[in-house]
């Protein structure tokens, strides 16, 4: 059964699914805001925060074409509520949680509950609305998604200001439980025909493995023997984790696709501007609160220029690739956004935010809007018409993954072993030139992948 966009249930429909993606998005911004906060409330060091977000980057970029299957087998409608369900308790867990290890453990089921939420979202649009209505519906839903996220920074830095840390976990409850309210009452169900089989066993491999190449690199310079061990083990893990995708009728990661140069180099590029991008907004609101000394709310407000010029000028880039071609945007694109982080590579006690920030965060914006739009676009191209859900799905983790290697690579090879002033004003220009060093270079990848 489908629904139309203007009637009660079409906006009902829209309301849900906008709410439920929300509490995803919104989670991720926030609680980059939290970090320095929560890591002084509970005595956590660099490793700390880096598995507050990593856990949960690592179990949503390893399940998430697993709970897009989830949904197309047992229903989009049922997957979506079960997943907002999950994903509420584990952010109750997280708002009380005694400890870093504790709040991590949390984080990473929070993670497994947006894996089933984050492609449930995008299928219950897709098949919830009449034909001539899903691109209007796809499109609201993402200009309303970014709203949430541009919000995210100010108002979770402004919650932790005003109270504590845990009330951004405790946030999610009501949003949650407004979005299931809604879904239940305004969602129809939907499935496929055919019950796809679910790659169980890929998915344990993919999550090991990604969890043991992670302790390798977050853990390396307090447990060395220990990390080496877990990074051989890892890399052996994914590699029987490629063997398994390669063998299985059904894969989670259907291997088959990265033999198209197109849909390769795109998700390269992707590559290169999420990893830019994680470990650039990791360590600058570290620096801010940190070195610079800026309070959560003001550190949350220094960033909203990024998601305000992509909102704006990410439908302008898309119109503009729709005319042009894809490669020139995703070629200037990363480059520009590359010398954005650059330009904040400098920063330090005494920088003055008109002179010294917000340039670099105007430039890293533009570049970003110049990007993305396009970059959905090349993916797609780059699939056969029948793998575009699947191929959409696979660049979706690829950009979580990019972020999850940025949070755990950049303090180890710029030199912060702590979330001191000291060592982050010693390694943070560092890890900015190496961030921005691989941003243009994904505008190189782009340059000699791409079709014109």
């Amino acid at each position: 059964m489908t629904v139309r966009l203007k009637t009660r249930e079409g906006r009902g429909v829209l309301l849900a699914t906008v709410l439920g993606s929300g509490v995803a998005f919104l989670d991720t911004t926030v609680v980059n805001v939290a970090l320095p906060t929560l890591g002084r409330e509970l005595h956590a060091g660099m490793a700390g925060l880096q598995w507050t977000v990593d856990a949960y980057l690592l179990t949503l970029s390893a399940l998430l074409l697993v709970g897009g299957s989830l949904g197309d087998a047992f229903g989009r409608r049922r997957m979506f509520v079960i997943g907002l369900v999950w994903f509420a308790f584990a952010s109750a867990a997280c708002a009380l949680a005694p400890s870093v290890g504790v709040l991590v453990a949390a984080r990473a089921v929070q993670g497994a509950g947006a894996a089933l939420l984050v492609p449930g979202s995008l299928a219950v649009l897709r098949e919830s609305f009449a034909e001539e209505d899903q691109g209007h519906a796809i499109g609201a839903w993402s200009g309303l998604s970014g709203v949430t996220t541009a919000l995210g920074p100010i108002v979770g830095g402004w919650l932790i200001t005003a109270w504590s840390w845990r009330v951004v976990f405790f946030l999610n409850l009501p949003l949650a439980a407004a979005a299931v309210w809604v879904a239940l009452r305004c969602v129809p169900e939907s499935r496929v025909l055919r019950r796809r089989s679910i790659d169980v066993l890929g998915a344990v491999a993919a999550t090991i493995s990604l969890g043991a190449l992670l302790y390798a690199l977050i853990e390396a310079p307090a447990r060395g023997n220990h990390a080496l061990i877990a990074g051989v083990g890892g890399a052996a893990l994914l590699a029987a984790f490629l063997t398994i995708e390669a063998r299985r009728q059904e894969p989670m990661l259907p291997l088959g696709l990265f033999r198209s140069r197109q849909f390769s180099g795109a998700n390269a590029v992707t590559v290169a501007v999420y990893f830019a991008l994680g470990g650039a907004t990791f360590l600058l609101v570290l620096q801010l609160q940190r070195v610079l000394e800026y309070s959560p709310l003001a550190s949350g407000a220094a960033l909203t220029p990024i998601t305000v010029l992509m909102l704006v000028l990410s439908p302008l880039a898309g119109k503009l690739a729709s005319r042009i071609g894809y490669r020139l945007p995703m070629t200037v694109g990363p480059v520009v956004a590359g010398t954005g982080v650059a330009l904040l590579a400098p920063i330090g006690r005494g920088s003055a935010y008109a002179t010294a920030l917000l340039p670099g965060i105007i430039v890293l914006g533009i570049g970003l809007a110049s990007t993305v739009a396009p970059l959905t676009t090349a993916i797609l191209a780059g699939a056969e018409e029948q793998h575009a859900g699947v191929a959409a799905g696979v660049n979706t983790a690829i950009a979580r993954l990019a972020g999850l290697l940025a949070v755990a690579l950049l303090p180890l090879v710029a030199n912060i072993s702590g979330t001191d002033a000291a060592s982050l004003a010693g390694g943070f220009p560092r890890a900015m030139w190496i961030s921005a060093g691989v941003c243009i270079g994904g505008g190189l990848v782009a340059f000699t992948t791409l079709r014109r």
